[in-house]
């Protein structure tokens, strides 16, 4: 997906907001306890998940979290329940303003993540920012294999390896579409040129003894087959710490207008196959989705999603709900009280890990 997840903060959202908060915490008490009492229908006792959130910077303007971390505490409140992932994202670049320069590691956002007690999810894209488009010949994968950048690759693993605790890296995600410079059918790319890239950058880290990097292998979700085949870009188990997907409920929008689509609808064929075929021995995470607003309820989307993963996905250990605006559309769970009152209620159950992992020191990162 291609995002920017960013907007103001007006007054008449951080109205709403309040509202929001205001309805969910006289619900949150009562949803704690029921939370606890064993279901009679309950067959197996649900693993358990991390939870978290990618959040944009609707509620702390101009800066999004992991950069201000009062959003996450804002949402911490409302929801009643600390989180134990959360995710924010780089480029290799910075070309805004000109003359380009890359991004070091993000050692102190890494560092507030970990203090407030959750586990960063670190999104790296090699690619500049602002982003140009699905072409950029700055960026192919043959510039990665052929070794254009692995002097910038060698210093951040090293700055990663001296900040010295866990993180999960996803790094050039949903490569299975056609939206970014780093897909294998766009951008003069190359068959087999992915998983030989994607296995020189990890090369680096493993070389350098940058080991608390957990690997994170992502595609978007495919219900209808329109994108490239998995297996293919699979970099193997060797690479691959944890599997991954991403998806979304677009709705009626008008920059996406798609069928309202169920989670199942959106995830459960890409689910089958990643398990099944391509990295069975694999944790998996949803390292970014979410729901609009048009078409259909959102807060039902949501309470049956939360409720849906932990029964008929058991191979998904970790979740992540992008939390903020793309092109216009509103993903937010704080866009309405039942919208916030349905995630509180789903993530109060105890299966849902709060945030607890502030001293978290083991690599790869486990499941919890």
């Amino acid at each position: 997906m291609k995002r920017r997840i960013s907007t103001s903060l007006t007054g008449r959202f951080a109205v709403a907001l309040a509202a929001c908060i205001c309805a969910v915490a006289i619900a949150v008490p009562a949803l704690a306890a029921s939370a606890s009492t064993p279901q009679a229908h309950q067959s197996a006792k649900p693993k358990s998940l991390y939870w978290g959130m990618w959040i944009g910077n609707q509620l702390t303007p101009p800066n999004a979290p992991p950069y201000d971390m009062n959003a996450v505490n804002i949402l911490t409140s409302a929801l009643g329940k600390g989180m134990s992932l959360l995710e924010f994202s780089s480029s290799f670049s910075d070309c805004d303003p000109s003359p380009c320069s890359f991004y070091r590691f993000p050692a102190k956002p890494m560092e507030a993540i970990r203090s407030y007690g959750a586990i960063p999810f670190f999104s790296w894209a090699a690619e500049s920012n602002p982003r140009k488009t699905e072409n950029d010949p700055e960026f192919q994968l043959a510039d990665l294999i052929e070794g254009r950048y692995d002097a910038y690759i060698a210093q951040f693993a090293e700055e990663a390896k001296a900040w010295g605790h866990p993180f999960f890296l996803r790094f050039n995600w949903e490569m299975n579409g056609k939206w970014f410079s780093w897909a294998q059918s766009t951008n003069g790319n190359k068959p087999g040129q992915y998983v030989a890239a994607w296995r020189h950058v990890h090369d680096i880290f493993s070389a350098v003894g940058a080991t608390n990097a957990t690997w994170v292998w992502c595609p978007y979700a495919d219900p209808r087959g329109h994108f490239s085949k998995l297996k293919p870009l699979y970099p193997g188990n060797a690479y691959v710490d944890w599997s991954c997907m991403d998806g979304y409920n677009w709705g009626r929008n008008p920059v996406a207008s798609k069928p309202w689509r169920s989670f199942d609808e959106i995830f459960a064929g890409t689910y089958k196959q990643i398990t099944k075929e391509v990295a069975p021995s694999k944790p998996m995470l949803l390292a970014e989705f979410g729901t609009s607003s048009k078409g259909g309820s959102k807060p039902r989307w949501i309470r049956e999603m939360l409720a849906t993963i932990p029964k008929k996905y058991p191979r998904i250990r970790g979740l992540i709900y992008l939390d903020g605006f793309d092109r216009g559309i509103d993903w937010t769970i704080e866009s309405s009280a039942p919208a916030l009152s349905a995630f509180a209620r789903g993530i109060s159950r105890p299966f849902f890990m709060p945030n607890q992992y502030g001293a978290l020191s083991t690599g790869p990162i486990p499941p919890p």
